[in-house]
């Protein structure tokens, strides 16, 4: 149609091209994948996921390549099929039935998981009574040992409970127990952008910080060094400030 607006998709491969960037090189610098970068050109969000880290792509990679990142995601909003549509409520049902599917998997796994287990105990249990029984026809009854002969049974060394990420004050630590998108802002400057995966772990310091997380639920937050626990559920979108 004449005068239609430029694909979202083309718009950032234009961006990119005109920098003469391949998308290898906007992957390295961004820290996400290439095949997201080609399939966000393609518009195939469907190989990506949820809308929700298919916006945190979009802006990372529209700021990177010089586009603004709002209304890029602006545009993808535009393009989505509303919520009651259709082509919704037909992607929402796929999805239950690919995590019924997954669902019953898992189930299996664990049960198989769970009879392997309890038949690597009882084997266990019986190997080692065995020697017992044998020690015990071999040795002399407890009441012909003299009781200066026992040795006094060793005290018990306490466990050290384990620690959070060490901060101390002034500080903010992220530690990643599932992949989630962040955009971590101190004392104004943006230190951390991108998606990361479960596992990752860093610490910031400053006087303020804004938090921003694409699945809450997978981040916990450590604030001078005190455990304040997670922002939100999995899949939530949250923003918080802090005052270090």
């Amino acid at each position: 149609m004449p005068g239609a607006p430029e694909a979202l998709g083309e718009r950032l491969r234009a961006a990119r091209e005109a920098r003469g960037l391949s998308l290898s090189d906007v992957a390295d610098q961004i820290r996400i994948r290439s095949v997201y970068l080609a399939a966000i050109e393609e518009e195939s969000w469907n190989a990506i996921g949820a809308p929700v880290y298919i916006r945190g792509f979009i802006r990372t990679y529209a700021r990177f390549v010089g586009l603004d990142p709002e209304e890029a995601v602006a545009a993808f909003n535009r393009i989505q099929p509303a919520s009651g549509s259709p082509q919704a409520l037909a992607a929402r049902e796929a999805a239950r039935e690919e995590a019924g599917r997954r669902g019953s998997v898992l189930i299996w796994i664990a049960a198989t998981v769970a009879v392997l287990l309890i038949a690597f105990v009882v084997y266990n249990e019986l190997t080692m009574r065995r020697p017992q029984v044998a020690a015990s026809l071999a040795s002399p009854p407890a009441s012909a040992i003299p009781a200066s002969a026992i040795p006094a049974p060793a005290a018990a060394t306490p466990t050290p409970a384990p620690a959070g990420p060490a901060g101390g004050a002034n500080s903010i630590a992220l530690v990643l127990t599932a992949p989630s998108w962040l955009r971590v802002t101190v004392d104004g400057s943006v230190s951390m952008e991108g998606t990361f995966p479960a596992g990752t772990s860093k610490t910031f310091r400053g006087k303020s910080a804004l938090v921003r997380i694409g699945n809450a639920g997978g981040v916990e937050v450590y604030v001078d060094g005190k455990d304040v626990g997670k922002l939100g559920k999995s899949g939530d979108v949250v923003e918080h400030a802090f005052t270090l």
